[in-house]
């Protein structure tokens, strides 16, 4: 499973919904995340990457370390087609294993999943790359979908925030004990390209849950119940997570609000800029400039929006990539 298009079961559904809708770009979009699935199966103990920048779809994606990488955004899931197939870093694919596929975050990497609307949290090892629809920004395992409670839904808004502590253990361990970079091209024919300027996110905080009831465990925890920390004498079961996270597959609540869905088409640190590029936007639905500091600097970011259903943001943002604004994504606030 390496650069190529992939439809997951969340995505499916999305475009479902939308092709009733009848219209014909909809079905360009599933056209064009459509794909094969390689047979091979490989070993079980992957190797570290990071890659070259890619292009998928018109949109590129640029691997790196980031440790500071906090994002919002729809995830999806993938499993039954895909199970027991190679992922991107040399792995054998398990849809019941805690695992999520992450377009640019080195392999293997480690990050907490948070679902805004249920406010579960889960730790998921990332070793597979994708997924490759424009509007998702993480493609969790089916055991993951379960235990962060939107298997059903097929999407759900999440929050991605990468674990350093824990990455940076696995890494060192998927290189042998070396330490260094290693790359790895997503695509055979990827094209070097400048890194974009990224706005990060702020932090979250998160409590202690058990895992859902209800949901299939995966071959190892058949024999082993998932790990639930033990409350302190006297308190009330919510406590900040300790540095490095708990281990994969332990589910957490998280207190959350209500969000909405967005599509960011911009940042900038130049209030006229953003205005500017509002304007343009008027024909593809009602453009903000929302202010926000970010690690001490202002940025105006420039958002269509808000939007009540995961479609409906899709359709947006198809329509931004189509009038010449690839960097446009799908954010949750």
């Amino acid at each position: 499973m390496t650069g190529r298009p992939r439809v997951t079961v969340g995505v499916a559904m999305a475009l479902i919904a939308a092709l009733a809708l009848g219209g014909c770009a909809e079905t360009e979009f599933l056209a064009n995340t459509a794909k094969q699935a390689k047979g091979t199966k490989s070993s079980s103990v992957g190797t570290y990457k990071v890659g070259n920048p890619y292009q998928i779809g018109g949109v590129w994606y640029y691997p790196k370390e980031d440790w500071e990488y906090v994002e919002t955004g729809i995830a999806s899931w993938y499993g039954p087609g895909f199970h027991g197939r190679s992922t991107a870093n040399g792995e054998t694919f398990d849809e019941n294993d805690v695992t999520a596929a992450h377009r640019t975050l080195p392999l293997p990497s480690v990050v907490r999943v948070t679902n805004l609307t249920n406010g579960r949290a889960l730790v998921v090892r990332v070793n597979d790359r994708g997924p490759f629809a424009h509007g998702r920004i993480i493609d969790l395992s089916r055991r993951s979908a379960q235990l962060l409670g939107f298997e059903r839904q097929g999407t759900a808004k999440v929050r991605v925030e990468i674990l350093p502590e824990d990455s940076r253990r696995d890494q060192i361990a998927a290189r042998g004990g070396a330490v260094g970079p290693v790359l790895a091209s997503a695509t055979p024919d990827a094209t070097p390209a400048p890194v974009p300027n990224a706005v990060p996110s702020p932090p979250v905080q998160v409590s202690r849950l058990e895992a859902p009831t209800g949901a299939a465990p995966s071959p190892a925890a058949r024999n082993k119940a998932l790990p639930s920390p033990a409350t302190p004498p006297g308190g009330s079961g919510t406590s900040a997570v300790a540095a490095g996270g708990p281990p994969p597959g332990t589910v957490e609540t998280v207190p959350v609000s209500d969000t909405d869905i967005w599509v960011q088409v911009g940042a900038f640190e130049n209030r006229d800029n953003a205005r500017r590029l509002s304007r343009q936007l008027k024909d593809i639905g009602p453009a903000n400039v929302q202010e926000a500091l970010v690690a001490g600097r202002t940025y105006y970011r420039v958002r269509v929006g808000p939007l009540t259903e995961v479609a409906s943001a899709d359709r947006t943002l198809e329509q931004l990539i189509a009038a010449g604004f690839p960097g446009s994504r799908i954010v949750v606030d």
